[in-house]
């Protein structure tokens, strides 16, 4: 894999080039390459989480000054959930780079998105540990604040279970029950798959790495289902 394309693209060149390679090395490439004398990316992506969360917060917080606490966790959720860093991770072709086992590279649906969610995190995490705070800040200006605007004009930050409740019983005066469908994945990597249903009937699905952003999406799917969005 040539990471050198990946550099150029992002006008980024690590010092160390084992942080970058291992940014993209998935749990499951170390079970058929186990001569790999690089981890993976998890513990990258822990570090990254928590880089990418503190820059977010600081930028919404210099951005909305007289925005609640309530909504900047909104605004902050909406910028660095699975389907936005997913989405980013895609534009900056990430998507090439990722060392996968060749089951994993079969698999371009759902999975996929999580992947490149955690790996987009972890190259944060590698790029802090290899250049400092104000690199891995810049990058992050660079490629997820652009996105906020739309996301606050256009209310994708809001609470769809909220909303989805809300008019459901306002219109059917029913209350959206959720079930959990489906749980994917080991137990370090598990995702979620979880329905809403108004009495019997299954209006949206949604995935997640937890129960609550499983729920989350499957609610924006119903009320989009449902015409109530």
């Amino acid at each position: 894999m040539n990471f050198e394309q990946f550099e150029k693209k992002l006008n980024i060149v690590f010092k160390n080039k084992n942080l970058l390679k291992q940014s993209f090395i998935h749990r499951s490439y170390l079970n058929e390459n186990k001569n790999m004398k690089i981890a993976h990316n998890e513990r990258l992506e822990f570090l990254g989480d928590a880089v990418l969360e503190l820059v977010v917060t600081e930028y919404l917080y210099g951005k909305y000054p007289k925005k609640t606490e309530g909504d900047l966790t909104s605004y902050r959720a909406a910028l660095v959930n699975t389907i936005t860093l997913a989405s980013v991770a895609n534009l900056l072709d990430m998507n090439n780079f990722l060392l996968l086992s060749k089951g994993e590279a079969k698999d371009i649906g759902r999975a996929r998105q999580y992947i490149l969610a955690n790996t987009f995190e972890s190259f944060v995490g590698a790029l802090y540990l290899d250049q400092g705070y104000n690199a891995a800040k810049d990058f992050i200006a660079k490629n997820l604040f652009p996105l906020t605007n739309e996301i606050v004009e256009k209310g994708l930050w809001q609470d769809s279970k909220s909303r989805f409740q809300e008019v459901a019983q306002e219109k059917v005066s029913i209350t959206p029950q959720y079930k959990t469908i489906q749980e994917i994945g080991p137990d370090h990597e598990k995702n979620f798959i979880v329905g809403v249903y108004l009495d019997e009937d299954l209006i949206g699905e949604g995935e997640g790495k937890s129960k609550q952003e499983a729920e989350q999406s499957a609610a924006r799917k119903a009320l989009l289902v449902k015409g109530w969005d």
